[in-house]
């Protein structure tokens, strides 16, 4: 069976998806990318949204770190619930690169030839890198498409009184943000511990079978993408204050 390779930036959330995949399939190897600086992140949305909201995104960040004990706790309860381990296994291939984009990670996918790749929290993947992979690329979203695409689907959909549709989805990668076909979509809920730092975990969780079905499909050669009904939107992080209104006189944190 050829190679799959899991793209991805680190972190609890891929490493759960790596384990996962590595409970079903021989063969699974890592790249991980260097993180994007907050400030790159932050000078990036100030010129696609003012540094009004960027500033504000940025403070809604820097007050979840804050909160890093709280998360921790109730990230420790999901995996004991979940019978998870948040370890990466110590014997599979990891590769380090300084960007999914660069042309390190294209000379990677060269020799490995996967026969899938997945994407897990990882920056987007520029048009002309995608049209170099020689296989599909899929990525695991937390949020429903097309109405959650972006960044913190699982809170806004909260915001939008749309609990119903607090979930993920694995999709193909195209040109667009969260735009591809539709492969798989999980629902889920979150419990009143939960909050903004928790609900990306929670959404993974829920989406760990979804998406090695997904990845089993592409080995297969059997991809059935879709278009799901409803209106598209992109989200990115809630700026601080409204963060703190919501939270506030919502209780959705």
């Amino acid at each position: 069976m050829a190679p799959i390779v899991v793209m991805t930036a680190g972190g609890l959330n891929p490493t759960l998806v790596v384990r996962a995949l590595c409970a079903r399939f021989p063969d699974v190897r890592v790249l991980i990318e260097q993180s994007e600086s907050k400030a790159e992140i932050t000078r990036r949305r100030a010129r696609r949204l003012g540094w009004s909201a960027a500033i504000g995104q940025l403070g809604t960040m820097v007050a979840a770190r804050l909160l890093r004990n709280l998360a921790n706790k109730r990230i420790a309860q999901i995996l004991t619930d979940h019978n998870l381990d948040g370890g990466m296994p110590a014997d599979i291939p990891v590769h380090r690169v300084a960007s999914i984009n660069d042309s390190e990670t294209r000379a990677v996918i060269a020799q490995i030839r996967p026969a899938v790749i997945l994407l897990v929290s990882t920056r987007l993947m520029a048009p002309g890198q995608l049209a170099a992979m020689p296989c599909p690329v899929l990525n695991l979203h937390a949020g429903l498409n097309p109405t959650y695409r972006g960044q913190m689907g699982g809170y806004w959909s909260l915001r939008d009184n749309d609990a119903e549709n607090f979930g993920a989805t694995v999709h193909l990668v195209d040109a667009g943000t969260d735009t591809g076909g539709t492969l798989y979509q999980v629902h889920a809920k979150p419990e009143p511990g939960d909050f903004i730092s928790t609900y990306p975990l929670v959404l993974t969780v829920a989406a760990l079978d979804v998406t090695c079905r997904a990845v089993e499909d592409a080995l297969e050669g059997t991809l059935k993408p879709y278009t799901p009904q409803g209106p598209s939107a992109l989200h990115f992080p809630p700026t601080l204050w409204s963060w703190i209104f919501h939270g506030i006189t919502r209780r959705i944190w």
